[in-house]
């Protein structure tokens, strides 16, 4: 039997049932009843009285103050740092270094006057210490709570009133007046939305670090998304030094904005110039050439990677990493039918170097001119040349934005022949262009 203050309520269609049902009795799906706390039913008051509206231009507007947590890249994406009573949800796989980006900001936070507070449901305090000893003298001034009951960490930040909280996961604390795991639908609903009131009401800003899929999607229900004021997504592989903080979502600033990371021995440094990393690395070999892509506001360039073999099985493997699995079989057709680079017998291999990840439209030049350089075995001419474009689906290269400040940003280290839609319109010309000798290019160029 339920509690009589639960009830399950269906995520596909809001039907709420008292005890658990395999199969929702309204819609029919199933599996999709979680269990919720029951509000207690309002009281029978008088009818309430029509509200006023206010026109937007009779509203003052008061600038929001933030909290800078003294790491230059992290602000970035968040807008210019913390925002008080914001709720901050920072999501990333085991072991990316999620503990070690929120500890660091706590340091730098206390390190500057501000009341900190880290509230860990994963970690005894010892273990917490050591992590913190690496990361300066400030992380070890940030006070730890290890608690896993709700009632606790509310009780304790209504207390203490930091100004920024850490807790580290979502998916550890647990309500007591639900029935279900830590970690389940309900839980997390309940956790995330109890610790939103009482961050708003007290002017807490609260970093909730959480849990991800295998698919590298944020772990829980879509509504704890809806309930925060930002996600971000921390990014990379647990092989390469590199890591990324993106923001999908930001109530108070771009979510175009991505800061670049590299983790050593001491934590995370911020990597200022990530430009002079990737192509200083560049190979120049065939199936290499350099993207001049945007992050945000600031242009990057990064080493796109490509391996052609011949396959032994029907239908060939089509793999890639940084970019979109769909996006690639576009190029490939593209490829086949209007530029005369068939690789329909083969296996593809795409690979974005140093753990970076490309969503923008502007990298399929990239990936065509690497597949097409592997293909035919022959590297591009002026390797490593940088290039930037999107592919359209009769063979024709668009347009992209800020065309610019990715040919200065190529310009800085020596990459000034860039290939983009301005210079060539079409896929064709940009592979003739690019694995044409050189004598061919002397006269083209006189």
């Amino acid at each position: 039997m339920a509690r009589a203050h639960t009830q399950y309520v269906c995520t596909a269609c809001g039907h709420a049932e008292a005890r658990w049902h395999g199969q929702c009795p309204d819609c029919g799906a199933w599996n999709t009843l979680v269990e919720e706390a029951r509000s207690a039913p309002a009281a029978k008051t008088a009818r309430a009285a029509a509200a006023r509206p206010v026109r937007l231009a009779d509203v003052r507007s008061e600038r929001l103050p933030r909290l800078p947590t003294g790491i230059g890249e992290f602000d970035r994406v968040l807008g210019g740092g913390l925002v008080p009573g914001s709720l901050v949800l920072l999501g990333g796989s085991p072991g990316i270094g999620k503990s070690t980006l929120t500890g660091m900001a706590l340091g730098h936070l206390a390190s500057t006057g501000r009341s900190t507070l880290y509230v860990s449901g994963e970690e005894s305090p010892a273990q917490i210490r050591l992590r913190a000893e690496r990361l300066g003298e400030g992380a070890l001034e940030v006070p730890v709570l290890a608690e896993t009951d709700l009632g606790t960490v509310l009780a304790t930040l209504e207390a203490e009133r930091p100004d920024v909280c850490v807790i580290d996961s979502v998916q550890t604390l647990h309500a007591a007046e639900l029935t279900g795991a830590p970690g389940s639908v309900g839980q997390v609903r309940e956790v995330a939305s109890r610790v939103m009131g009482v961050a708003k009401s007290i002017g807490t800003a609260v970093l909730l670090v959480g849990h991800v899929t295998k698919e590298g999607a944020l772990a829980g229900p879509r509504v704890l998304e809806h309930l925060v004021d930002c996600v971000l997504q921390f990014e990379g592989e647990r092989e390469r030094t590199y890591r990324t903080v993106r923001a999908l979502k930001n109530r108070f600033g771009s979510t175009s904005e991505t800061g670049v990371f590299e983790m050593r021995s001491g934590g995370l440094v911020e990597v200022l110039d990530a430009s002079a990393r990737f192509v200083g690395e560049a190979t120049g070999k065939p199936g290499s050439v350099v993207l001049a892509a945007m992050e945000g506001t600031r242009p990057l360039l990064v080493e796109v990677q490509a391996l052609v073999s011949p396959s032994e099985l029907v239908p060939p493997r089509r793999a890639c990493t940084g970019i979109d699995r769909n996006r690639l079989a576009l190029v490939l057709a593209v490829l086949g039918r209007h530029a005369g680079v068939g690789v329909g017998t083969a296996d593809v291999f795409v690979n974005v170097a140093g753990g970076i990840r490309i969503d923008e439209p502007g990298a399929d030049l990239a990936v065509a001119l690497a597949v097409a350089s592997a293909a035919r075995g022959v590297p591009l001419q002026g390797s490593p040349r940088a290039c930037f474009g999107e592919v359209g689906l009769t063979g024709e290269l668009r347009t992209v934005a800020h065309q610019e400040r990715r040919r200065e940003e190529a310009a800085k280290f020596g990459l000034r022949d860039v290939i983009c839609p301005e210079r060539v319109p079409t896929l064709r010309e940009a592979l003739r262009m690019a694995l044409r000798s050189d004598a061919e290019e002397r006269p083209r160029a006189a």
